[in-house]
């Protein structure tokens, strides 16, 4: 199995979850989210765990092809890039959750997005 295969079979799965929760709880989600944005600490340690999940798979699939696989790599500097600036600017970052932390509209939007992405990622890995 290629290594593109594995973490989309990783991936898939959970943006599939976290999706469907964004469209069907949206306000549970926020008030997740609130919590999540007053706790200082907790922003520093996800971008801790956010950083080491981007370097794990830049680390193991770097892979720059104009194909499916892009976006694995694409997934994981994204990780990476989130994970440090929650470490360096962990305010910044309560400041823009904070913009989008009232809005459901948009969180089930976001969902509907994130929803075909993790089919897309999912179908590559199981399909």
């Amino acid at each position: 199995m290629s290594m593109s295969i594995w973490i989309a079979k990783l991936l898939g799965p959970v943006i599939l979850v976290l999706s469907i929760h964004m469209v069907t709880a949206p306000k549970r989600l926020q008030a997740t989210t609130e919590q999540f944005l007053e706790d200082s600490p907790l922003i520093f340690v996800s971008g801790i765990l956010a950083m080491l999940a981007g370097l794990s798979i830049i680390n193991t699939h770097n892979t720059w092809v104009w194909d499916w696989r892009v976006v694995i790599t694409i997934f994981g500097w994204a990780f990476f890039i989130s994970g440090a600036s929650r470490i360096i600017a962990g305010q910044a970052v309560k400041k823009i959750g904070d913009t989008f932390m009232h809005r459901s509209t948009m969180t089930r939007i976001a969902g509907i997005v994130w929803g075909a992405f993790g089919l897309f990622v999912a179908y590559k890995g199981y399909g």
